[in-house]
């Protein structure tokens, strides 16, 4: 088990399909003891294999601080409503800046636990953003692309200010 270095915004590798999973074992279960340690070294909520550099489908989550982390192994949205809520989101691999982003209020996710066993599991508010957010990422859409084009251009500027302070 290790902390994984992250990828950056605006590393292309943010945007690449992650490949689902389809081998279980002593690889899996390593890759994703390692996403638990880099998700507690950097503080994050979430986080996905892409943000290590790995483009399958791995996702370590824990929405509340004293929550134990849970795997989702190829997760996906099985059924949203219609009604909405906002929720402010930022990343890992864009640290410093967060904003507002509007998705579904509630999501019933379908996903494979680390034995490959078919699992459903559903959220509302904060942890269905969650959801929603990390599973984005594992369909190549980084957070800010939900963004409006005025938001995310000042989003950006505003990170790239904080990456040249250091």
């Amino acid at each position: 088990m290790a902390s994984r270095p992250i990828v950056m915004f605006p590393d292309a590798r943010l945007r690449v399909v992650a490949e689902p999973v389809d081998l279980f074992g002593a690889d899996l279960r390593a890759l994703a003891d390692d996403l638990v340690d880099t998700l507690h070294s950097v503080g994050a909520i979430g986080i996905t294999a892409p943000h290590v550099g790995i483009a399958k489908r791995l996702v370590a989550l824990r929405a509340a601080a004293g929550e134990p982390v849970r795997i989702y192994v190829n997760p996906q949205v099985a059924w949203a409503t219609a009604e909405t809520a906002r929720h402010t989101e930022g990343s890992v691999s864009m640290p410093g800046v967060t904003e507002e982003v509007e998705r579904p209020a509630r999501v019933r996710v379908s996903y494979r636990d680390l034995d490959g066993a078919e699992q459903v599991e559903e959220a509302d508010g904060f942890l269905a953003a969650c959801h929603q957010h990390e599973i984005d990422q594992l369909d190549g859409m980084f957070w800010i692309q939900r963004l409006s084009p005025l938001k995310r251009d000042r989003l950006v500027k505003k990170f790239q200010k904080l990456q040249k302070r250091g």
